[in-house]
């Protein structure tokens, strides 16, 4: 700090020296950042490991791991290289695990030791780590000790290039500030904290606020310390840079700027743009750069993405190269070493608009040295392959999975386990450089992010089967058939990739509706839902013999709650259809049985931190410093996971979550009236206004949103105790409801 805090008095020749200062100290092991690592992920076992530098080759992370005295000794060119030695030993020598939902930490009292020396290069220059949308989804609540954690999560999976955006609306205040704004003119730019990620990528603005300054001074805070802690281990932090958006009082303080506005088309009002033709464009990107500079430092590493689910007002090749050179131009009038990090999502995501001249002439406008590009979803669609590997630019394979953090067991795991290798080995894929991890949100599926970064140090596609069988070990304290056997169940159905873009949502998450899917609840699975159900069977017979790792009891509870969720689907079937026959009797069973079928996966998940509501909000909640604020956080933290929006959003249920708490509290209060309604439509034999219900049930949603209620923050009952209770009430009526 004593450094910063000098350079932050000395100005902008400082902040180049401090600049140099942070690279030049990274060429170099920081062995008391690695050591402080290695006591806060094994602090028993600390003492046991000694760390030593190695010279970095070519530009490509080392490590090493040998024995020398009774000690193991990890030996790498900076903090990620020696985190990720010490993650090697723990799971090739020591048997454990370290995820966000289990980890298995139970060393022998023994240490073994390497009986020869091993050594490993990555054949990756980056490993990309976040997506815009991360930041909300999973990260809006995060404090000092939650990102900590993290970061050592990204060091010990040999993260070294995570986006770093926390923080970014206090830069702006200063800016625009500075530009002569006052604190009214920003009122209604500013959203609130479960939204910046539209708001940075100019989708949004002043949703979920007004912002209080309090959190923008806190956060600033926060990232200075996320910064810090990154750059000590190695890490070269992905800063923002300014694409365009600015305050709708932009319109009054400069009134011949060039501006345009754009619509997300979200249910949300326009955001305006300000033109790169104009010369404030350029000036605005270097006051923020040089800003975000004195506050953050930089690594030379910019985010900037153009038109993000926006389309450019013109499709003219000539008019798009333009503008991607005056983006950069900002960058580099800023920072001359300046790389332009863009996200490919675009390309994936309006394939209508960008076609082959349209990305060409986007990209060729910018040095290829200047830019790299994520493949954002490559395990999905590899935009690489239809865009000759981004016309030449540096480029990273990422695998994205999950949306919105939607709760499913989901994944590509063989696509996964051959995807890198395949496009590294490929002629045609350029500049292949790094590879990466860009889910909307983290803490769930932790197989398939696992599996992900085992490619970081191997060139070759991964066995898959050895792997599981591994990966069951370290994950569950001992050798098991059985789990692994029921981990190639889950291979081939969850895991499997086929079918569907995302995981499947369970209709119990769905907006009330007589329909089998809806917008953003799609129920469609990617394997017959009985082929799940052995699965389940293994798992809970390992439970019977004493497996009890936390690794377990998360996927024993995570796959009991997949069968139930599952089993909603032909459950509302029967509902619906004595509706429509008339058979008030059948219709008052299933739909009773709906309503307990929630309550019961609620009990169920409330077993588990991890599929609790309560955090989420009681988090929230926490950094508000009125009561005001509280509540302002709380509505955030509601808004998110349900509506989106307001009580109009076409996005409620985008992020829902089969969470403990909002199960009974929301979703199974919305069920019930509308059951209620179509009793009353019994009843009476007039036919239900599903029109003024959906008016209605919209506007009690609105209300729960602006709710504040306290939720239990620990667990209730025993996961193991509770899953097999599940499984002796469902399992006979569930495998009957597919036959």
């Amino acid at each position: 700090m004593n450094i910063l805090t000098g350079w932050l008095r000395t100005g902008c020749v400082a902040v180049i020296l401090f600049a140099f200062t942070i690279t030049q100290a990274r060429a170099q092991l920081d062995k008391a950042a690695a050591l402080a690592l290695i006591k806060r992920v094994v602090p028993q076992r600390a003492v046991s490991f000694t760390v030593e530098a190695l010279p970095q080759e070519e530009a490509k992370d080392v490590f090493e791991i040998t024995a020398n005295n009774g000690k193991i000794v990890l030996k790498g060119n900076n903090g990620v290289a020696v985190a990720s030695a010490l993650y090697y030993y723990l799971t090739e020598y020591g048997h454990c695990q370290i995820t966000w939902n289990g980890s298995n930490l139970q060393l022998p009292a023994e240490l073994p030791m390497p009986e020869k020396p091993v050594r490993k290069t990555t054949p990756y220059q980056y490993r990309y780590y976040l997506n815009y949308c991360t930041f909300n989804y999973s990260m809006s609540w995060w404090d000092w000790e939650r990102w900590q954690k993290e970061i050592d999560w990204m060091a010990l999976h040999g993260i070294n290039m995570p986006l770093a955006v926390t923080g970014e609306e206090y830069t702006w205040y200063e800016v625009y500030k500075e530009m002569g704004f006052s604190d009214k003119d920003l009122a209604d730019f500013f959203c609130g904290p479960a939204y910046f990620s539209w708001f940075w990528m100019g989708n949004l603005d002043g949703w979920g606020g007004p912002l209080p300054l309090s959190w923008m001074k806190s956060h600033k805070e926060l990232q200075q310390k996320i910064v810090r802690q990154e750059r000590a281990l190695g890490m070269k932090p992905v800063l923002p840079a300014f694409t365009g958006h600015v305050p709708a009082a932009f319109r009054k303080k400069y009134p011949n700027a060039k501006l345009k506005t754009t619509n997300w088309t979200n249910g949300f009002a326009d955001t305006y743009i300000l033109d790169a033709e104009d010369p404030l464009f350029a000036e605005i990107g270097k006051r923020f750069l040089e800003k975000q500079t004195k506050l953050y430092g930089t690594d030379h590493l910019y985010s900037a993405d153009t038109f993000n689910e926006n389309e450019p007002p013109s499709d003219a090749p000539e008019y798009l190269s333009e503008l991607s050179a005056k983006i950069y131009e900002g960058m580099r009038q800023a920072d001359t070493a300046a790389v332009w990090v863009m996200q490919g999502w675009l390309f994936y995501s309006d394939r209508k608009f960008w076609h082959d001249p349209q990305i060409e002439a986007l990209l060729k406008a910018v040095p290829d040295n200047k830019m790299i590009l994520l493949d954002l979803a490559a395990e999905i669609e590899p935009v690489w392959k239809r865009t000759a590997a981004f016309y030449g630019k540096p480029w990273i394979w990422n695998m994205l999975n999950n949306f919105g953090g939607n709760v499913n067991l989901f994944g590509r795991l063989d696509g996964v386990a051959s995807g890198p290798a395949a496009a590294l080995h490929d002629t045609a894929s350029g500049k292949l450089s790094g590879i990466g991890l860009t889910m909307e949100a983290i803490e769930q599926n932790p197989v398939i992010y696992e599996l992900t970064m085992q490619h970081t140090w191997q060139t070759e596609p991964v066995e898959l089967n050895a792997w599981l069988r591994k990966y069951a070990r370290n994950r569950y304290g001992k050798d098991n058939d059985s789990l692994v056997k029921a981990w190639q169940i889950l291979r081939k159905t969850a895991y499997n990739g086929k079918l569907i873009r995302d995981g499947a949502e369970s209709i119990i998450t769905g907006r009330p509706t007589f329909d089998s899917t809806t917008k953003w609840t799609r129920t469609l699975l990617n394997y017959p839902p009985q082929d799940l159900i052995p699965a389940w069977d293994l798992f809970i017979q390992a439970a019977g013999t004493g497996v009890k790792t936390d690794g377990f009891t998360y996927d024993l509870v995570d796959i009991s709650r997949q069968v139930m969720a599952n089993y909603a689907l032909p459950l509302q079937a029967k509902w619906v259809k004595a509706f429509r026959t008339g058979d008030k009797q059948a219709f008052t069973r299933y739909s009773t049985e709906f309503l307990q079928l929630i309550s019961d996966m609620d009990k169920l998940l409330a077993t588990r931190k991890d599929f609790l509501l309560a955090p989420w909000l009681a988090s929230a909640r926490k950094w508000g410093t009125t009561p005001a604020e509280k509540a302002l956080y709380e509505m955030n933290a509601r808004d998110l996971i349900t509506l989106w929006g307001d009580a109009e959003s076409p996005l409620h249920e985008y992020a829902n979550r089969q969470w403990s708490g909002l199960l009974n509290d929301f979703y199974k209060k919305r069920w019930q009236q509308f059951f209620t309604l179509l009793e009353e439509s019994l009843k009476t034999g007039v036919a239900p206004d599903l029109k003024t219900f959906e008016y209605t049930i919209s506007g009690w949603e609105w209300k729960w949103v602006n709710e504040q209620k306290a939720f239990p923050v620990v667990t209730t009952g025993d996961p193991v105790k509770v899953s097999q209770e599940m499984y002796r009430k469902y399992h006979h009526t569930i495998v009957a409801a597919y036959e």
